[in-house]
C-alpha cells in the first residue's frame, strides 16, 4: 500500500521560496554591517604632551655656596721706640749691686722656704692605718651638713631629690682640697653639695706608720623633699 502526501504537504515545491528569503536576509545583514558607523572620542593631544613635559622635565640640583670667614687681621707691627738720652744728663736713680758670691762663711736660711710644692706631689691614700676624722665625729659630720645645707629653691619647685657623692682630699694638715662630684643628682644639687663641702672645718688628718699622710675620703649628702 503505497502512502499518499498531501500536495500541501510537499515542500519541494517551497524550496526557492526559501532559498530567496535567506539571501534577502543574508544581503540585508551584509548591508547593515557596511553602513554600521562607530564614534571615534577624542583625546586632547595637547594636555597630554603638556603633562607628559612636566613629568620629564628635571629639577636642578643646587648647593649653597661656602662662605669663607674673613682672614684674621694681621698683627699690629710694633715698633721699638729708643729714648736717646744725652751724656751730659744726670740719673737720679743709683745703681746698687751687691757681692752675690757665697763662701764658705756664707749662711743660707730655709726658714722661709713653703712645704706646699712637697705637699702636692705627695701621694694620696685610699686606705689608711688611721682614716681621716671630722672634728667630733661621724655625728658631728652629719649635723654639720645638715644644719648648713640650703635646699636650691628651682630643685624645691622640680621637686628633684636624690644623693650626691663628693670626693674631696684631706691633706696632712687637715685642710679640704681637690672637691669634686663623684656621683651627682643635678646641677643645683651638686653645686650645693660643693659649696658646703668646701666649708668644711679642718679634719684630723690620716695617718700611715704614725705620719700624717694625704687621704682621699667621700661623703654623700642627701637632700630629700619634706
Amino acid at each position: 500500500m503505497e502512502v499518499k502526501k498531501s500536495p500541501k504537504a510537499d515542500l519541494e515545491n517551497k524550496k526557492t521560496v526559501f532559498m530567496q528569503i535567506g539571501l534577502v536576509v543574508v544581503l540585508s545583514l551584509v548591508f547593515i554591517a557596511f553602513e554600521w558607523t562607530t564614534q571615534e572620542t577624542k583625546v586632547n593631544e595637547g594636555l597630554k604632551i603638556e603633562e607628559e613635559e612636566v613629568e620629564e622635565e628635571i629639577i636642578p640640583i643646587t648647593r649653597q655656596d661656602e662662605v669663607k670667614p674673613p682672614p684674621p687681621p694681621p698683627p699690629p707691627k710694633v715698633t721699638d721706640i729708643l729714648n736717646i738720652v744725652e751724656d751730659d744728663v744726670e740719673l737720679e736713680e743709683e745703681l746698687i749691686i751687691q757681692d752675690t758670691e757665697a763662701t764658705e762663711d756664707t749662711e743660707v736660711d730655709f726658714t722661709d722656704m713653703t712645704t706646699e710644692e712637697e705637699e702636692e706631689d705627695a701621694p694620696v691614700f685610699f686606705i689608711v692605718e688611721e682614716m681621716p676624722e671630722f672634728p667630733g665625729g661621724e655625728q658631728a659630720l652629719h649635723k654639720f651638713l645638715a644644719s648648713n645645707i640650703e635646699y636650691p629653691v628651682i630643685a624645691q619647685e622640680n621637686g628633684i631629690q636624690g644623693r650626691v657623692y663628693v670626693k674631696f682630699v684631706v691633706n696632712t694638715d687637715g685642710s679640704i682640697t681637690d672637691v669634686e662630684i663623684a656621683r651627682g643628682v643635678d646641677p643645683s644639687l651638686d653645686k650645693e653639695a660643693l659649696r658646703v663641702v668646701r666649708s668644711m672645718p679642718k679634719w684630723k688628718p690620716g695617718k700611715q706608720r704614725g705620719k700624717a699622710v694625704r687621704v682621699s675620703y667621700t661623703v654623700p649628702i642627701n637632700f630629700v623633699l619634706q
